[in-house]
């Protein structure tokens, strides 16, 4: 119960600080305000970065097992939100991850998410505009 309730609290302040990560209009207080996202909640902002899929996923067995998939939604959600600032081809590089791990939670989760499958659906109309895929 602890365990739940310690992961509900997490998520609500991480989607706060998100809201207010995309409230920021300047590219630079955003590129910081994401770099501090990804510390505080994540880890290493380079790491995520510059590592693939594989070695991204590995990372998060250091969580408990319960938590861990509250943590991959954190992370594709900044990688989605930050995609916007990113220039191509970064910016579909960045979308393609978001997307395997929205895809990824979506076959794990037992929650359904209208929100999560409106999101894949937005990353494949952005990727599938002329922008090369992964």
């Amino acid at each position: 119960m602890l365990q739940r309730d310690y992961i509900s609290r997490l998520i609500r302040e991480f989607m706060a600080a998100l809201q207010r990560y995309l409230e920021k209009n300047e590219i630079a207080d955003r590129k910081k305000a994401a770099e501090d996202l990804y510390r505080q909640y994540l880890g290493s902002y380079e790491f995520y970065h510059t590592s693939s899929l594989d070695d991204i996923m590995k990372s998060f067995e250091r969580y408990p097992e319960e938590e861990r998939l509250s943590r991959i939604e954190m992370l594709a959600e900044l990688y989605y939100a930050e995609a916007d600032i990113l220039t191509e081809p970064i910016r579909t590089s960045q979308l393609n991850l978001s997307l395997s791990l929205f895809d990824f939670i979506d076959r794990h989760d037992k929650t359904f998410s209208l929100d999560r499958i409106n999101k894949m659906s937005d990353i494949q109309r952005k990727i599938g505009k002329g922008s090369i895929q992964l």
